[in-house]
């Protein structure tokens, strides 16, 4: 294949484009947001399945408590009805005696269920605290992951106007270049990386490995125009002054 030994040097700026593109489009799948990102994921999936523990304990405890006040009333309600007949002191002695025993025991009841309501209500400011720390982590790890968010959102805008940028730039140039060459050029490229590189010094810039004698030997025989290519990574070498011929 020939080209003109300046269209061919043109292919050192259409690389210099195309590297600039495979950077950003490694730069877009780096981003360390999306590594924190995927953290803060696992770390949100953790803290929401300890905030369910959390609501579930208070939530027993709640029942708990509500079924000993529930109890607690009746006991007042069996111990006002007793009273009142104690105090009306109608019936056989016999009967305001037990009564009277009766109160005693619905007491001692009453005490019972009063105590063990009030450790209840510790237990569950324990463990309302516990589900009000989890609830708040959770809060802001959410402001965390919103604020990287953020982060990666306006770095993607960023790469993708640079992006345009440099394809705008590239479309130009690329068209203006032989179709035989640009077709050669984008399939090294696509198979490698890198299509096209600096012949500097006797050695290619692509592998960046020093020419072999004989490679130099060919390439000096060939005629200006020629499109030359490393015999170890296949790369379109561009020759100038500086490629020590």
């Amino acid at each position: 294949m020939k080209a003109d030994p300046k269209v061919q040097r043109r292919l050192l700026d259409l690389q210099a484009i195309d590297t600039a593109l495979a950077q950003l489009a490694h730069r877009r799948r780096s981003l360390p947001e999306r590594a924190e990102l995927e953290a803060l994921a696992r770390e949100l999936s953790a803290l929401e399945d300890e905030r369910v523990r959390a609501q579930v304990a208070v939530d027993d405890l709640d029942r708990d408590i509500a079924r000993i006040e529930k109890d607690v009333d009746q006991v007042r309600a069996r111990k006002d009805k007793d009273e009142a007949r104690l105090a009306s002191g109608s019936g056989p002695a016999r009967e305001l005696e037990a009564l009277q025993h009766e109160l005693v025991s619905l007491n001692r009841r009453q005490s019972d269920l009063e105590d063990a309501e009030l450790e209840l209500m510790e237990q569950r400011e324990t463990a309302q605290g516990v589900l009000d720390g989890v609830e708040s982590r959770i809060a802001e790890a959410r402001e965390r992951r919103a604020a990287t968010e953020q982060r990666r959102d306006e770095t993607l805008a960023e790469i993708a106007r640079e992006e345009e940028f440099k394809r705008t730039a590239r479309q130009p140039l690329a068209g203006d270049l032989p179709a035989d060459l640009i077709g050669l050029y984008d399939k090294i490229r696509e198979d490698t990386g890198m299509g096209a590189a600096l012949l500097t010094g006797g050695r290619c810039g692509g592998c960046r490995l020093d020419l072999s004698g004989a490679d130099l030997a060919r390439i000096r025989k060939a005629d200006p125009d020629d499109v030359v290519r490393c015999e170890e990574c296949r790369r379109i070498m561009v020759r100038t002054n500086e490629s020590g011929l």
